[in-house]
């Protein structure tokens, strides 16, 4: 392999975000350290969870169940951290109409707290592409590929890009969702976002079987398109209910 393939490894894992930053979180100042704090945030929670596990390393080949249990607990943690992560937003958005208040300014809009959330979930999508997948790529950058043997078919770094992406999507998205929910106290969709994130995860189980990456990359990839109508099913349920209630005021 050469240097335009670990690059190219890398856009497809963290394109996406690369526009999604360009086109949308760069044009508003909050939104970056939205985005910044977000990522931070997450890192930090990867962080501790890989600590946590790391007494339990390496485990044996072929035990599914301890990788069923690794991913349970990690998504445990994940979702726990996402409702920690909401409360902080919160905080600060009551800070943030106070300051707003004494400056005879208008609070947050509707689409403001969207956008929020969005930026929120894309810095917890790129952290999770920088800490399962970038780190991972250096040898991508060299004169050879690499294949494991559960996996001939296709390379381990393109199988780690895409599964990258697919979680980027499911990420950022459900960040929109789980917001919304939480605003709004929907239990359903409080409930749809952690399934969907362990529904992804266990997919990534598929893996361990000879093959499996043709199956379970494909999966996940459908998981990150599903997610992404729902939320925009999500979205315009809220902002033309929104506009109703201020046509009707």
């Amino acid at each position: 392999m050469t240097v335009a393939a670990g690059l190219g490894y890398a856009l497809i894992a963290l394109g996406p975000a690369f526009s999604l930053f360009a086109g949308v979180v760069a044009r508003k100042p909050f939104l970056v350290l939205t985005l910044l704090s977000s990522t931070l945030f997450w890192l930090m929670s990867l962080i501790v969870l890989s600590g946590i596990w790391r007494g339990f390393l390496p485990i044996k080949s072929g035990t599914w169940w301890a990788y069923a249990i690794l991913i349970i607990t990690s998504v445990a943690l994940q979702e726990g951290t996402r409702l920690v992560f909401w409360r902080l937003y919160k905080k600060m958005e009551e800070m943030l109409d106070a300051f707003a208040d004494r400056i005879s300014k208008p609070r947050l809009s509707l689409t403001d707290k969207m956008l929020i959330s969005f930026a929120g979930g894309l810095g917890h999508g790129v952290a999770h592409a920088v800490f399962f997948c970038l780190s991972l790529l250096t040898p991508a950058f060299g004169r050879a590929t690499f294949y494991v043997e559960r996996c001939s078919k296709m390379p381990f770094f393109l199988a780690s890009a895409l599964i990258a992406l697919g979680f980027l999507v499911i990420h950022t998205f459900s960040m929109i969702i789980a917001f919304n929910a939480y605003d709004e106290k929907k239990k359903c969709d409080q409930i749809v976002v952690p399934v969907v994130h362990l529904a992804a995860a266990v997919m990534m189980l598929v893996n361990l079987a000879p093959g499996g990456c043709l199956i379970g990359t494909p999966l996940l990839l459908v998981m990150a398109v599903l997610t992404l109508q729902y939320c925009w099913r999500v979205a315009c349920r809220r902002l033309t209910e929104h506009q109703h209630r201020q046509l009707n005021n």
